[in-house]
């Protein structure tokens, strides 16, 4: 039951929350909806000393974007670019919630689309 109430929810997030965007590996695009995120991360330079930061996350539904995200593909959104990234200890995505349904894929803006 608590499985399907997180269906439930994850639908009406990509169906009432998301924006199309453009996801391109290689140059092939691919449209598809996705709900903007950010992560927040602290890492420690080689002195010891805390940095923090954040980075742009895009929530996409897996068997709607049928592979993997990499690092290096772009998402492209209001004329910006995001570039996929790999977060320090988490690699460039993971999953969004127990289920198992939906990417939340790091990325860094990188600027217009040209």
């Amino acid at each position: 039951m608590l499985n399907q109430g997180l269906d439930w929810l994850e639908q009406r997030l990509m169906g009432f929350c998301s924006s199309p965007v453009e996801y391109r590996r290689d140059a092939q695009p691919l449209t598809v909806d996705a709900v903007f995120g950010k992560t927040d991360y602290e890492a420690e330079d080689e002195n010891g000393i805390s940095v923090g930061g954040f980075v742009w996350d895009f929530l996409i539904d897996a068997a709607t974007l049928g592979f993997e995200p990499e690092v290096g593909d772009l998402i492209i959104i209001h004329g910006r670019q995001f570039e996929v990234m790999k977060l320090s200890g988490q690699g460039c995505w993971r999953w969004t919630g127990p289920n198992r349904k939906t990417y939340r894929i790091h990325t860094k803006d990188i600027g217009d689309d040209v």
